[in-house]
């Protein structure tokens, strides 16, 4: 669903968000598009166990754990910090994913860095059996092959996509399916221009080079926010009645309003901002704010 936000824009600007937040109640927004095939090819394949990678707060851990359950998978999750191992019941994120049957281990960052290494992904296997592994945030050709499913014909009339990127997987498949009039600007809520080489693995360079990282608007890194941010993400709330996560579609709707506000866009543009959902990481980001006695983000108006 497209809806166009009432702000009235100098310069003839509009901007329109389409609402992938309610795409579903538990597996919104991105993490619907980029299990879809995920979860048809584990059943092609007679799978009976999804493993998967994440944080703390992972919107994709969450995701993963629901669709599992709702499809009859086993799930298991190999989070990242050890330290969580007795934080389940106080992290909002990881009790989700338990009550709906995902099974947890714990590892250190060290350990967590070699998630890719064919060594320790046959150690789980020993240890779990077979599983269909899907990467950290979900991200593989079957997840853009979902994602470029994202943009419909209605889509046409937009001259400017924007989106959060986090693994690259949502952004490649939105790159992949633009039109040559459009051009695509990509958000990172990380910090660094690595990603370009992720995307340029997904993105062949002979079907579509229009499109740019917007690197300034992580504040501070992944998972990062500060007062600025919170303020309007309430604002926007507020105003328009669409809540935004504070790890992605909030830091991107930030960076779009101030390039608006310093003129980056040309008159009569119109801008599609893709709304990732991710909604249900205000609950955990609200328990940070609060252990350091700052404003909370408001879920609802």
């Amino acid at each position: 669903m497209n809806q166009a936000l009432s702000i009235l824009f100098p310069n003839s600007i509009s901007v329109t968000i389409k609402r992938e937040d309610l795409i579903h109640p538990f597996v919104s927004g991105n993490k619907f598009r980029k299990l879809k095939y995920n979860l048809l090819q584990a059943k092609e394949e007679n799978q009976t166990t999804l493993l998967t990678f994440g944080g703390a707060y992972s919107n994709h851990i969450a995701a993963v754990a629901f669709a599992g359950k709702e499809h009859g998978f086993k799930t298991i999750g190999i989070v990242r910090g050890d330290e969580l191992y007795d934080k389940i019941a106080t992290n909002p994120t990881l009790k989700f994913a338990q009550d709906y049957g995902m099974q947890f281990e714990f590892v250190s960052r060290e350990e967590y860095r070699l998630k890719s290494e064919i060594l320790f992904l046959e150690n789980l296997k020993q240890k779990y059996g077979d599983f269909y592994l899907i990467p950290e945030g979900g991200t593989n050709e079957l997840a853009i092959k979902g994602c470029q499913e994202i943009l419909t014909k209605e889509d046409e009339q937009f001259n400017y996509i924007c989106c959060p990127v986090g693994t690259g997987g949502t952004i490649s498949g939105i790159i992949n399916s633009v039109l040559p009039h459009q051009k695509v600007l990509g958000f990172p809520a990380l910090k660094g221009d690595f990603l370009k080489d992720e995307i340029r693995s997904f993105v062949p360079a002979i079907t579509n080079e229009n499109w740019e990282l917007i690197t300034e608007y992580h504040f501070g890194g992944y998972g990062k926010v500060n007062q600025d941010l919170v303020a309007f993400i309430n604002q926007f709330l507020e105003k328009n009645n669409i809540p935004l996560d504070p790890i992605y579609t909030g830091k991107m709707v930030f960076g779009v309003m101030h390039k608006i506000d310093t003129n980056y866009f040309p008159a009569g543009s119109k801008i599609l901002l893709i709304h990732t959902g991710g909604i249900q990481g205000i609950e955990g980001m609200n328990t940070k704010l609060r252990k350091k006695q700052l404003p909370i983000i408001n879920a609802h108006v």
